[in-house]
């Protein structure tokens, strides 16, 4: 058995290169050898999103605190609150943030496929966020 306590990990700036404004994610649990599956806490501040991303196994959000939104390539921007569970299918582009004025926190859960969890891409536009 192993207990990761709160707190013990120390959190992360979102990198610029995948997400437009002040994130933080909280490490929860790494792929390893044996489990491929890895776990984060992330926090958007209003109006922080992620860039448009894919992952090879998909994705499952569960959002524990404030508001968001997220959006597949071509589909609506859905409202997400806490309690809300979504998952993206493999390869399925998409992206996910707080709302304009509300914070927004979600566990991430992706599985690795040879090492890789995730495929960025481009930032999703004010123009996007704003249309759907």
């Amino acid at each position: 058995m192993e207990i990761k306590r709160s707190g013990s990990q120390p959190s992360i700036p979102g990198p610029a290169d995948w997400f437009t404004g002040t994130v933080r994610i909280d490490p929860l649990f790494p792929a390893t050898d044996s489990a491929r599956a890895a776990g984060n806490s992330v926090t958007f501040e209003p109006g922080a999103r992620t860039a448009w991303h894919t992952h090879p196994l998909g994705q499952i959000l569960i959002v524990t605190a404030g508001c968001g939104r997220a959006q597949y390539w071509g589909g609506p921007i859905e409202e997400i609150r806490p309690g809300d569970v979504i998952r993206f299918a493999p390869g399925e582009k998409h992206w996910h943030g707080a709302a304009p004025t509300t914070a927004m926190t979600h566990i991430a859960i992706q599985e690795q496929l040879d090492g890789k969890a995730v495929e960025w891409m481009e930032k999703v536009s004010e123009d996007q966020c704003r249309e759907g």
